[in-house]
């Protein structure tokens, strides 16, 4: 099934006569509408938080306006069940549920991001947070809507570079600067959109660039440092791990009455410093294109045609030095999705879709670990949801047939192989009281194995093993359980997920116990193996909070948030998965002011996978935030934020890195940001 041009014709363009068809019926463009609290990820015809059975998150724009200059994976990973892999200020990825990788699904718009960054830890992501005006999180699978790559969780970057509505008085945008002194960081974002008639246009831009970091303890850890025998060495700062990152994209839109259609252009650079060596430093450019548009139905049983497709050229060069480049890892390719949304009837709606994807990944070098490979999805799905106000009902199901073909490292045959997948759920819900919202879900998932997990075959330097693929797995199969609960009556507003996982099939990366000597390095590399076998995940997540007191706008509110995940296998525990946190918050919000003091706890994780993956210290932060608005019209927000307050040693269990990189140590953050 391999898809050519002419298959990506077909899967646009139906949709896109449809939609510039509608744009073109236009003569007056719609209001903005006020849509904070629903939810379009993983379900297009839209969802209030309060009201969903799947784990969700959401970072408003307002947060995004003051939020601190770091790359995706920091950003999220002190919401409940999120962690970073936090490989290296340049480098994060989201962890969800202790899943990373290539079970959890970065997109922008609803699209993949056609990166490498789900090869590797060290591979940055190649979409900035500064870009967003809505960050959507799900936590857990949403493999109906997205493919097997979302079987962990999804992170969904929204922005606003195709306009979908003409802004109130013709522009809006947003502005902001900020300065962090752990590491002399420096970062500027604005995005600015115009509006006149039916045309709308945007532009926006980040640069941000940071030095060295600075730690609170020396770089080695105690227990890394007693295993091999050495003195830890001096603290000071954290080598090699600098960033410098430069975005910008521009886009327009034709808005009517019946939709929108709109296309854009971003081009993202980006170098940064590994950490895990001390001289080795990557340089990353993706340049990306994207058509998006909506037509809206007078009649019929289908209110809305939505289509979107991205294409993306990303180059990523690992310099040994300066002067010497290495290892390049190029991916280039194409997606695109079509979904109808269903014109509500009663209590019911509803969604069908179909997505597509082609992309074709290279690493050339002496360091490439992965052959080159070509890689095609098509997958058909639909949604539904019945809500009768006190109870109701949610389904979905979800076909995809994944192709990869490549030529194992070191032979002349060409491998091809073909994964059909089904995925489907179900669940029921309640509202037994006012404000109470429960509800029950069961879900069966199945995901395809990565180019990785197939056909690896050589020394990873990031991750400091020789990894070996299996050109024979299968299918990893997920059924998933999970409870939910949504309060918010009176002064008390709270959410809880219960889940328990069971894996067949559960795709896993195992020491063999033999060693490879890398001649180039004069360095022995442990040997793992890709194999498969069952494995359970259980866990919760569960944040509240309550109003002490409150008068008119003024309020202060007692927050608290926990996690917790436990993984084990047929083979022993999973590897990196993260200790429980809890979270205590103390918050005042006022119409000119807001205020927080914050305490943080990770606990320790001693349950590890292997000899290599060393226990993890429990840790504590204390933080302090605090926002101004000081003009009339309250568009200006003047904030600052003090992290680690106490200086404390913390490590990242999930993070590769973690015994030769803590994390940052006192911060102090200042900021002015300006929306308008």
């Amino acid at each position: 099934m391999r898809l050519t041009s002419s298959s990506r014709s077909l899967l646009l363009g139906a949709a896109a006569s449809a939609l510039l068809a509608g744009a073109a019926s236009a003569q007056t463009a719609p209001k903005p509408v006020d849509l904070d609290d629903i939810i379009v990820t993983g379900a297009p015809y839209g969802i209030s938080q309060r009201a969903t059975t799947i784990a969700t998150d959401v970072i408003d724009a307002q947060t995004l306006a003051t939020a601190p200059a770091v790359s995706l994976g920091d950003l999220v990973s002190t919401r409940p069940g999120i962690r970073s892999t936090d490989f290296a200020p340049g480098a994060s990825r989201p962890v969800i549920r202790g899943l990373s990788g290539p079970r959890v699904q970065v997109l922008t718009n609803g699209i993949g991001l056609i990166d490498a960054s789900s090869v590797s830890p060290d591979h940055a992501v190649a979409t900035d947070p500064a870009e967003a005006s809505r960050i959507e999180i799900i936590r857990g699978p949403a493999t109906l809507v997205y493919g097997g790559s979302a079987i962990g969780g999804v992170v969904n970057v929204i922005d606003e570079r195709i306009p979908t509505a003409i802004p109130e008085g013709g522009i809006s945008g947003v502005v902001s600067t900020q300065a962090s002194s752990v590491d002399d960081g420096r970062s500027a974002f604005g995005r600015v959109t115009l509006g006149r008639g039916n045309f709308a246009f945007n532009i926006d831009g980040v640069k941000r660039k940071s030095d060295d970091y600075d730690i609170p303890a020396p770089a080695l850890s105690a227990r890394k440092a007693a295993a091999d025998g050495v003195d830890r060495g001096e603290g000071g700062s954290q080598p090699n791990s600098y960033s410098d990152l430069e975005a910008w994209g521009v886009g327009g839109s034709y808005i009517g009455d019946k939709g929108f259609l709109g296309a854009s252009y971003k081009n993202t650079d980006s170098e940064y410093g590994t950490v895990a060596e001390e001289t080795v430093f990557i340089k990353l450019n993706q340049e990306r294109y994207d058509v998006r548009g909506e037509y809206r139905f007078d009649d019929g049983p289908f209110s809305a045609l939505r289509g979107s497709y991205g294409h993306a050229d990303y180059t990523h060069t690992e310099f040994e030095d300066v002067g010497q480049p290495g290892t390049v890892f190029n991916s280039d390719g194409w997606e695109g999705r079509a979904d109808l949304v269903q014109r509500k009837r009663g209590d019911w709606n509803g969604a069908v879709g179909v997505q597509s994807l082609s992309r074709n990944f290279q690493a050339i070098g002496e360091e490439a670990f992965v052959p080159t490979t070509d890689i095609d999805e098509l997958g058909v799905y639909t949604v539904q949801r019945l809500d009768r106000q006190g109870y109701g009902f949610e389904g979905g199901l979800r076909y995809d047939r994944r192709e990869l073909s490549a030529t194992p490292i070191g032979e002349d045959r060409q491998v091809d192989r073909t994964f059909d997948n089904w995925s489907a759920s179900a669940a029921a819900f309640l509202r037994p009281a006012p404000g109470l919202f429960l509800g029950l879900s069961l879900a069966h998932n199945e995901r395809a194995p990565s180019e990785v997990e197939l056909f690896a075959d050589g020394v990873h330097i990031a991750t400091a093993a020789y990894e070996t693929g299996d050109v024979n797995l299968n299918s990893e199969k997920v059924n998933t359980l999970e409870a939910t609960a949504h309060y918010d009556r009176g002064r008390f507003t709270g959410d809880l997920h219960v889940y328990h996982s069971w894996y067949d099939g559960f795709i896993d990366e195992r020491a063999t116990g033999e060693t490879f000597l890398f001649e180039e390095e004069n360095e022995e590399f442990p040997v793992y193996q890709f194999v498969q076998t069952d494995a359970r995940f259980y866990g919760f997540e569960a944040e509240g909070s309550y109003t002490a007191w409150q008068n008119g706008d003024r309020k202060l509110s007692l927050e608290a948030a926990a996690d917790f995940v436990h993984a084990q296998t047929d083979l022993g525990p999973a590897a990196r998965i993260p200790p429980y946190s809890l979270t205590g918050r103390v918050a005042w919000t006022s119409t000119p002011f807001d205020a927080s003091v914050e305490v943080r706890h990770v606990g320790e994780q001693d349950r590890v996978a292997n000899e290599y993956e060393l226990p993890t210290d429990d840790y504590t932060l204390l933080n302090l935030a605090a926002a101004w608005r000081p003009l009339t019209d309250r568009n200006v927000t003047v904030f600052a934020e003090a992290r680690n307050l106490t200086d404390e040693e913390a490590r990242e269990h999930v993070s590769f890195l973690k015994d030769i990189a803590p994390l940052p140590g006192r911060n102090l953050r200042v900021g002015v940001a300006y929306r308008f």
